[in-house]
């Protein structure tokens, strides 16, 4: 591609063979002074496509700074860093300084002090230097915006525009971003002459070798999914994201609560901290790292072989970045990406900017769970009988089984009873799922007051509840299910067709509901007025007597159908046959 012999030299050492397609197409664009704006995904080896040209002509005999490379996160520009001057031959003694915030100035004013032949740095800290006049930009020959999409979502677009505006007018430019919007566009028009056009074809889509699936569930059971996915998912390291900084803390502890090792990344960390988390995620001390978008960018590590989107992002192109974490340089990955009932247009629209569509799956079930577990077991039992210390428990247990006269496989099964602190080995079986049942046709539905004629007949499972309030008490549909939901523990597929009446509601509910959430909901109020619930009886046809029906009874009530607290009756007339309207004091 016309690179010289040395580099071609250090990169066989390194274990280059072939180049890249975005390398194939960048290089030589590079080598002949032309301007590039590339397309392609992190991971399919861009770095080394601006890095290379950019080391080839480089002036080691000119102390100045000749390139410039801006990436947007601290992780980023330190991995720049890395593979320039691990590509870089020992007899070009080119030197590559990395500035970046978060570390102190020291060590960066004295290497800007001897002479800096590449500088890579994010914005902010660049911007930092140009204001100070440590940084002298006025001998510049290159400058590569990496990531530039990341930079201008992270805020950083007016910092790039004073930076461009700081350095010559001609000056070789490569811009490289994993997706293409308006703004990048605009920005490559105005400050990129007659640019390369090169779009990988991996950069069409989200990573062609990352296996991507959507698991519907609902929010509160997005934690007990997760804690399956990870026993069963077979894995080396994982990246989970979420939106905010206090759920990165919040979902680490409770993943360390059950077990597993797993640490935050956020915004709030400073360096020295971040630097040690990415480490031990490096060398394989820490499993799981919990982030958010903005920590995350720029993260290179090989033994991420998992991505999971506890939260589904807001910006589609969002998860074509985290996507982009995992599937690196040609390996496999897996995304997993939980969805709510809420979120399905969102996961519409990122099958359409990833360009794939998304493969539905379930969580895991308890057999697959349970049959990991056991296999977990049997795999710590051969590994344990390679320890040091084997022959001496086998010692001891021996010794036990002779003087207390036991079973070998009862002090076996009791030695796991002890290793597993006596929590529960196996997952319990999931509860049996209610049907779904089915909404009433929109024509079926009763007349706009329920007090004026019968209610329609419900169908099978489900029943009439009557509740007193309605329409005189200015109450809604949702304040109904919200008040039965909480204090009665119902769900929301629990409720069907509410009716408002002018001083009552009749709401559907399951048939059989139990005697407790009477209980629960006796005391329950809407709108300061006891709710009072009952079952409707008229609703099929004849009212049945007030003694046959089940009423919620609450403290200081008789019999039902007699008086409640106060003295005051029901909202049922002695005989059964119509409904009295409550009284209402002056003033209600």
């Amino acid at each position: 591609m016309g690179l010289g012999d040395e580099l071609v030299e250090v990169l066989g050492g390194l274990g280059y063979e072939a180049p890249t397609p975005i390398q194939e197409a960048a290089v030589p664009a590079l080598l002949a002074g032309r301007d590039v704006v590339g397309l392609a995904q992190t991971g399919t080896g861009k770095t080394a496509a601006f890095a290379l040209p950019i080391l080839e002509k480089i002036d080691p005999d000119r102390a100045s700074t000749q390139a410039l490379v801006l990436a947007p996160t601290r992780e980023l520009a330190l991995q720049v860093c890395e593979a320039m001057t691990s590509y870089t031959p020992r007899s070009r003694r080119i030197r590559v300084l990395p500035v970046y915030g978060g570390q102190g100035y020291g060590a960066q004013l004295a290497g800007l002090e001897r002479g800096a032949h590449v500088v890579v740095g994010t914005p902010g800290r660049v911007m930092d230097h140009l204001d100070r006049g440590s940084l002298d930009l006025s001998g510049l020959d290159h400058l590569v915006l990496d990531e530039a999409d990341e930079m201008l979502a992270m805020g950083f677009a007016e910092d790039v525009e004073r930076i461009l505006a700081d350095t010559p007018e001609y000056k070789q430019v490569a811009l490289f971003s994993a997706t293409m919007p308006p703004a990048i566009r605009r920005l490559a028009k105005r400050y990129l002459h007659d640019p390369a056009d090169i779009a990988t074809p991996q950069a069409r889509s989200s990573t062609s070798t990352v296996r991507q699936r959507w698991i519907p569930v609902s929010h509160h059971a997005k934690l007990d999914a997760l804690t399956r996915l990870l026993e069963v998912e077979s894995g080396d390291a994982m990246i989970i994201f979420v939106r905010t900084k206090s759920a990165t803390e919040e979902l680490a502890e409770r993943l360390r609560s059950r077990g597993f090792s797993a640490a935050a990344i956020n915004g709030d960390l400073v360096q020295a901290q971040r630097e040690r988390t990415v480490t031990a995620l490096k060398n394989g001390s820490l499993d799981i790292l919990v982030a958010t978008d903005v920590a995350a960018r720029g993260l290179d590590v090989d033994r991420i072989t998992h991505v999971v989107n506890y939260d589904i992002p807001h910006d589609p192109e969002a998860y074509v970045h985290r996507v982009g974490r995992t599937g690196r340089a040609g390996r496999s990955g897996e995304a997993i990406l939980f969805v709510t009932p809420r979120e399905r247009r969102l996961l519409s629209a990122i099958e359409k900017v990833s360009g794939r569509p998304v493969e539905e799956t379930g969580v895991p079930s308890v057999d697959e769970v349970n049959a990991r577990r056991t296999a977990k077991f049997a795999q710590a039992i051969t590994d344990s009988m390679g320890s040091a210390q084997f022959h001496a428990f086998r010692g001891l247990v021996e010794d036990y089984v002779r003087e207390h006269d036991v079973e070998m496989l009862d002090v076996a099964a009791a030695l796991a009873v002890m290793s597993t602190d006596d929590k529960e080995f196996f997952l319990r079986p999931d509860p049996p799922k209610k049907e779904r049942r089915e909404r009433p046709e929109r024509q079926d539905r009763p007349a706009r007051d329920a007090g004026d004629r019968p209610a329609r007949p419900s169908k099978d499972g489900w029943a009439p509840y009557r509740i007193a309030v309605g329409k005189r008490h200015k109450v809604t549909p949702s304040m109904i299910v919200g008040a039965l939901a909480n204090e009665g523990g119902l769900r929301r597929a629990d409720f069907g067709k509410i009716t408002l009446g002018i001083d009552h509601a009749v709401v559907e509910l399951p048939q059989d509901l139990p005697p407790a959430v009477f209980e629960a909901l006796a005391d329950t109020r809407i709108s300061g007025r006891r709710i009072d619930l009952q079952a409707d009886r008229g609703a099929r046809g004849g009212r049945s007597s007030r003694d046959d029906r089940p009423t919620a009874h609450r403290k200081g009530s008789g019999a039902p159908g007699g008086k409640g607290k106060g003295g005051q009756r029901g909202s049922w007339s002695k005989d059964g046959e119509s409904p009295r309207k409550p009284r209402h004091p002056k003033g209600h």
